[in-house]
């Protein structure tokens, strides 16, 4: 039993092999039916934790099934994670039999366990009868586990907890929960989650138009990969690179990505793929290339492919196929309607205006900023201000299209969304108005390291500390410092103390509190996406 759980201890502290080694050791000795079961679990989770692929789902519902009758209500949580691992096979799952449906179906025939359900349990039910009867009859289920997540604060399934509240289009839940995993999973040294967790908490800094914040958590995250030998998790800096538009980067990855997830089974990374190409050919204008990446994606009966629906549209309205972005706006109304959050309904107008004329357009255009302008969906705004600037400029209403395409042309440059700002700057040309350019000298901005450095030594973190915490030496914090001291203008940690750092790009940056410090003492430096890039610091718990 002393094995089991020193082998439990080794997975959760990033060391797969140690933990399979435990487990040859525990085999050899007579095991009761208890430990049987628990050995075949932790096998199942190595599966998962080390290729994250269509491995491990199986393996996951044999172990549920076979702790139902020893203890009903670890069984819910073995089966929740044999959910999780299907969702991350996909596509691929089915190839062995056990897809996401199989895997909800497997849910909701376990027992029921008595007494008042936990945080999971609501989790797992309502993801189960999602997946199984659809959006409208899972969505109040779902909202109920959000809630319920509020107060629980087991780390296991925090990571489930934010990606479903991602899947109701709520971003301030999932910013919420997504934090708090990272926090935690940092608390508790637990390194085969947090390469995760930051990749997932990077994912929805870029949804924010944070784009130097996920830089910084990708780097982290990609530090403790190659420190533990972990399956490389690339969802984050993926995201990061197609809203950069940067095509050769983005390609380099897709394929990367493409290798890793047909070797390890992982067909949600192929579908991210296919979003990150659609996001990054929508915005250089290639809206061919983007339908097909998108139309890719939608095929499949996976939960982040509801997330491509909007890229979909576009692309099949700028391509000539109006009937195809008809078809996706029906499928995503389905979910926005049934979350009827300000992200969900956003979008939802966005979409739709792209297929109205006249009156209807317009006043679908304003419903998009309006509702996108009340969340963190910073990134899907500023695209809203540039498709009605788009249609503004169609509709010969030059002087107002300008306005809409300078404000989405300062909003992409101060992100860092290349691409997507150069598309501004075309229709801005067709205006007969050129953008204006901007005036930050690069040599004096921060790396994303140097900015991840930055907050935590303004945070009042050691050099040893940092060092440990980015798998960095003593030494390479104190050269980093050095070049962040010269950048900024300043001589010493003193000096940084009592500089409000903000990344020189324009986009924010987040600073750690310090240590003890009461909530709210934190500070946000955000760029102000207005005429003129004018920069303000608002104060932020």
């Amino acid at each position: 039993q002393r094995t089991l759980a020193a082998a439990g201890a080794k997975l959760g502290a990033g060391a797969p092999d140690a933990a399979l080694g435990l487990l040859a050791l525990a085999e050899a000795g007579p095991l009761d039916a208890l430990q049987s079961a628990q050995l075949e679990w932790l096998r199942a989770e190595i599966a998962f934790a080390t290729s994250r692929g269509s491995d491990a789902p199986p393996l996951l519902i044999h172990a549920a099934r076979r702790f139902e009758p020893l203890d009903p209500r670890l069984a819910r949580d073995i089966h929740m994670q044999a959910l999780e691992a299907a969702m991350f096979a996909g596509r691929l799952g089915r190839g062995r039999g056990v897809g996401v449906l199989e895997a909800a179906e497997a849910a909701r025939a376990a027992p029921p366990v008595p007494g008042p359900p936990r945080a999971v349990d609501l989790l797992l039910d309502g993801l189960a009868t999602l997946l199984t009867e659809g959006w409208a009859a899972g969505v109040p289920l779902l909202r109920r586990a959000r809630e319920a997540f509020r107060e629980e604060d087991e780390l296991r399934w925090l990571g489930l907890a934010w990606s479903t509240a991602a899947d109701l289009w709520d971003d301030t839940a999932t910013y919420a929960l997504a934090t708090r995993e990272v926090e935690r999973a940092r608390e508790a040294g637990a390194l085969s989650r947090l390469p995760i967790a930051l990749n997932q908490l990077a994912g929805i800094h870029v949804h924010a138009g944070e784009f130097a914040t996920a830089a910084s958590l990708i780097e982290e995250a990609t530090a403790i990969t190659e420190a533990t030998g972990g399956a490389r998790v690339s969802y984050g800096a993926l995201k990061l690179a197609a809203w950069r538009g940067r095509e050769a980067e983005t390609a380099a990855l897709i394929d990367a990505c493409v290798k890793d997830a047909g070797a390890r089974g992982e067909g949600m990374l192929i579908t991210f793929t296919e979003y990150a190409a659609a996001v990054l050919e929508n915005g250089r204008g290639n809206y061919a290339a983007a339908l097909a990446a998108a139309r890719r994606a939608c095929e499949h009966e996976e939960l982040f492919a509801t997330r491509v629906l909007p890229e979909y549209i576009e692309a099949a309205v700028r391509a000539g196929e109006p009937e195809l972005a008809t078809a996706a706006l029906e499928r995503l109304s389905e979910q926005t309607q049934a979350s009827r959050t300000e992200w969900a309904l956003g979008l939802e107008a966005r979409s739709a205006a792209l297929l109205s004329d006249g009156d209807v357009a317009e006043r679908l255009h304003r419903e998009a900023l309006r509702r996108l302008g009340r969340c963190r969906a910073a990134a899907q705004l500023a695209r809203a201000h540039l498709l009605y600037g788009e249609w503004l400029r169609r509709e010969r209403r030059r002087l107002e299209a300008r306005e809409q395409l300078r404000t989405a042309h300062d909003m992409f440059l101060s992100m860092g969304a290349e691409a997507f700002a150069a598309r501004a700057e075309r229709e801005l040309l067709a205006t007969g108005e050129h953008a204006r350019r901007r005036t930050v000298e690069t040599t004096s901005e921060l790396t994303p390291q140097e900015l991840q450095i930055a907050g935590l030594a303004h945070a009042g973190l050691s050099n040893q500390v940092i060092a440990a915490r980015l798998f960095i030496s003593p030494r390479t914090v104190e050269y980093h410092l050095h070049k962040i001291f010269t950048k900024l203008g300043i001589a010493s940690r003193t000096q940084l103390d009592q500089t409000p750092l903000a990344d020189l790009t324009g986009a924010p940056v987040r600073i750690p509190a310090r240590p003890g410090a009461a909530a709210g003492d934190g500070w946000s430096h955000q760029a102000a996406a207005r005429p003129g890039g004018l920069c303000v610091s608002e104060p932020r718990p």
